[in-house]
């Protein structure tokens, strides 16, 4: 598990939601070397995951947490759907 090893940045996610992740997060941890962001990301789905990286989101509430383990920083995130803009009305 990631306790300890993870250094929790932002989140709002309920506790056992974050356990949940740090959960997966270790599963991808333990598949791939952490010079594989990509197979990461790939693997825990809905995640960006890299060493240097800027993000500018929407997500759902409750449903997001950024943390990193050593140099690799990884972000977790439900999408928030925003309203679909139609074309102009004749």
């Amino acid at each position: 598990m990631l306790e300890g090893k993870a250094v929790m940045g932002e989140t709002d996610m309920k506790q056992t939601m974050k356990e949940d992740a740090l959960s997966l997060a270790a599963k991808a941890l333990d598949c791939f070397d952490v010079t594989e962001p990509t197979q990461i990301a790939r693997f825990i789905k809905k995640c960006i995951a890299g060493t240097h990286f800027g993000s500018f989101l929407t997500h759902c509430s409750g449903c997001f947490i950024h943390f990193s383990v050593g140099n690799l920083t990884i972000l977790l995130f439900k999408g928030s759907a925003g309203e679909v803009a139609s074309g102009p009305t004749v």
